[in-house]
């Protein structure tokens, strides 16, 4: 039970300011300290966000003495020209708001030691409640801030800006870390030093939310950001749908940071006696650098955030790439065979295998008919089944729940459950005739369950869902809310999504799920807890995902990033890479292959099949251990290579991919992180090619060694003469002895 603290009571630790007690709060992790004043009749303000304190320090704790504005929920209307991280407009007309402290909750226990803290406001003048919230996750050294905004007036508030949190940062030599992209161009990362004005991160797709841009950031407070050294904060808002992450660097000496749910075209309509709560911001500090931050982020997430985060995961074939629609009874058994045959544990039957009166052929049909199209599966999932129980696989399927075809039966009979603007006509999407459901109607959340629901309790053989979104919400309007409440679409949709993802974890608790949104849609920390793990991108082209996959490990851990093997030229870039280079990359992450086995030579198996048994000896490394980014990519010095370490320090897996060839080329010798310095490594290739073994092979270094000094590895491959490509990578496994 929550233990209530009045402000005028005696707290944590009271400082005496001119006769008026304040109480100092602190939330706080193994390693990190967020500390904030709180006083009764004033707003909260941050004091400190950092290393940890230790109890003299925050005794002695200086406040901060620049031009700032420290407080920690600026509300607009009493200060306009600041920028605000609540607005809105009071049942009377009035948009000027007060927020004042009331009392604070201490430490409410929640989980393994975790605890909330929670900081109570009002507004002096109308009934207007707004609650802060921080939950430190003591091991993991991450704090999530989320608000609680409470309407009691007598009429209908109007929410125009709810952000999650603010945070203000000292102005120094700050730089920003952040990811744009596209479809099949995911997680580009940019690094950018914080100057004057104003950085806005934005999405506005409405169903999907890390195509063209990403709602993580880190800020790296010593200058440009280094990846295992220097002191960072890492910032994610949790959120499935439309956000928005702003700093604003004004006349003062901060920076001030906000997140949270992206307010345009999204005024919220808060009834009298309603509660609205904003979804949390995920924050990290660490004087680790970058990749300190990661691991944090990733400890974070496998433990609390990605479903079924401490399982291994299985190593896939889906059909995909290697079939598209072209979907048959015998070819699917063949890939099945294929892939067992080469040590694979599971095949995905992707798009193409659904729709009676519209069988879906192209992509533009049928959704919304999940039935067996008998026509290309006369046997029908229980075909499919059987023949993955011979061939000593487990089976997935494909499905996209929240979107139909305006060419199929569901739309002739349910016109009404799509994504409409009023009074005009639909806007459609892929094929030309895709269309969104309206996942704010009950009605609609109930089928997209049921699809689900039919497929699982019919066939509780299935092991793994790809769940696709291959739309974004083109036209804002909902034939199912009223017009006065035409704003909260976008808000609504994503309430609508959590009821089903809720509903059908409670009564599936261990299918695993893959979040597809057109790729890399749905890489988000509010999707996850949902989903097992996510589609990096439809490009599956090697050298462009080592791109990708730098990106998007900043936030997100190995095990939840699908990366996959695929056919040469690639179907995306049409860049040919060798087979070594395409495994070594899809081995940094969730192993898997997208590719039609049987036009692959004995060579090319024969090396997958190599590949995937070594795979299963370093999965525990890849999925569970500690990341290090030790080159990247975007600094354009000819290579990537980034390691992962056990928590133990007892295992390791390096990899090291050359990004560009020429001849006469110089490379940086790599050295390695995260290892013992006083204990031995014993060196092993994997996926090994050339005629010769390394020189490090067999050998044993010290971690100190490894870590100051690094190992060379010759810049080529070196197969015998007619298997040599300009394409050069490794991947080496060091155990300690």
């Amino acid at each position: 039970m929550r233990r209530l603290v009045k402000i005028c009571m005696a707290a944590m630790l009271c400082l005496t300011a001119q006769g008026v007690r304040a109480e100092q709060v602190v939330v706080e992790t193994q390693n990190t300290s967020l500390v904030l004043e709180v006083e009764k009749g004033q707003q909260p303000k941050y004091v400190y966000y950092g290393a940890k304190l230790s109890a003299q320090e925050l005794q002695h704790l200086q406040k901060p003495a620049v031009f700032g504005r420290m407080e920690a929920y600026p509300a607009y209307g009493l200060n306009t020209p600041a920028e605000a991280a609540l607005a809105m407009r009071h049942s009377d007309g009035n948009l000027s708001t007060a927020l004042v402290a009331e009392y604070v909750e201490h430490g409410e226990v929640v989980d393994e030691g975790n605890f909330v803290t929670s900081i109570t406001m009002r507004d002096p003048v109308y009934p207007i409640t707004v609650t802060l919230n921080y939950k430190a996750y003591v091991k993991e050294d991450i704090i999530e801030a989320w608000t609680e905004i409470t309407n009691n007036e007598k009429g209908t508030v109007n929410l125009t800006t709810f952000a999650s949190a603010m945070l203000p940062i000292r102005r120094g030599n700050v730089w920003l870390s952040h990811f744009y992209g596209s479809w099949a161009n995911e997680a580009q990362l940019v690094e950018e030093p914080l100057t004057p004005g104003q950085k806005v991160i934005v999405n506005k797709d409405g169903t999907r939310n890390s195509h063209t841009d990403h709602g993580e950031v880190m800020f790296s407070l010593d200058g440009k950001g280094q990846e295992n050294t220097g002191a960072v904060i890492g910032a994610a808002i949790c959120y499935s749908g439309n956000y928005r992450l702003k700093v604003v660097t004004d006349d003062t000496d901060y920076h001030y940071f906000f997140a949270g749910i992206n307010e345009d075209n999204s005024e919220y309509h808060l009834k009298r006696g309603e509660t609205f709560q904003t979804p949390a911001l995920a924050l990290s500090y660490s004087q680790q650098g970058l990749s300190g931050v990661s691991r944090n982020f990733h400890k974070w997430g496998r433990k609390y955030k990605l479903m079924h985060g401490d399982r291994e995961r299985k190593i896939l074939l889906n059909s995909w790439e290697g079939v598209y629609f072209d979907i048959n009874q015998q070819g699917m058994d063949q890939m099945m065979k294929d892939i067992a045959s080469m040590g694979g544990e599971l095949f995905v039957m992707d798009d193409g295998w659904f729709g009676d009166k519209y069988p879906r052929k192209t992509d533009n049909s049928s959704l919304g008919d999940w039935v067996v199209d008998r026509n290309k599966l006369p046997e029908g999932i229980e075909g499919l089944l059987r023949d993955a129980r011979k061939n000593g696989v487990k089976f997935g399927i494909w499905i996209e729940p929240e979107m139909a075809n305006t060419t199929s039966e569901l739309y002739e009979a349910h016109p009404d459950w799509i994504v409409k603007a009023p009074k005009r006509d639909a806007v459609l999407g892929r094929g030309g005739t895709q269309v969104v459901l309206d996942l704010s109607n009950p009605k609609v959340q109930d089928f997209v369950f049921s699809v689900v629901d039919n497929l699982l309790s019919k066939y509780p053989e299935i092991d793994y869902i790809k769940w696709d979104a291959n739309m974004a919400i083109m036209n804002h309007g909902s034939q199912y809310l009223t017009m006065n409440d035409q704003s909260h679409l976008y808000i609504d949709y994503h309430r609508g999504f959590a009821k089903v993802c809720e509903r059908i974890r409670g009564k599936y608790p261990d299918v695993t799920i893959q979040a597809c949104a057109s790729g890399g849609g749905r890489a988000n920390w509010g999707v996850l807890p949902w989903f097992d793990e996510f589609w990096v991108s439809d490009n599956t082209d090697a050298l462009q995902r080592i791109y990708m996959q730098w990106g998007t490990s900043y936030f997100f851990p190995a095990i939840a990033m699908a990366s996959h093997i695929s056919a040469t030229p690639n179907h995306t870039v049409f860049r040919t890479t060798a087979m070594k280079y395409r495994i070594d990359v899809a081995m940094s992450g969730r192993l898997g292959m997208e590719i039609q086995p049987k036009n692959m030579s004995d060579d090319e198996k024969e090396l997958c099949r190599k590949a995937i048994a070594e795979y299963k000896q370093i999965r525990p490394i890849v999925q569970f251990g500690n990341l290090y980014r030790l080159v990247s990519p975007y600094d354009k010095k000819g290579l990537a290579s980034l390691m992962y370490v056990n928590d133990e320090q007892s295992k390791a897996v390096w990899y090291w991919w050359k990004t560009e060839s020429f001849q006469n080329e110089h490379l940086p010798r790599v050295k390695m992180a995260g290892l013992n310095p006083n204990r031995m490594y014993k060196v092993h290739e994997l996926n090994r090619i050339d005629l010769q073994p390394l020189d490090c092979e067999g050998k044993s270094f010290s971690g100190a060694y490894l870590m100051n000094h690094g190992l060379d590895v010759p810049y080529r491959n070196e197969p015998e003469w007619s298997k040599k490509t300009d394409w050069a990578s490794r991947v080496l496994l060091l155990e300690a002895e």
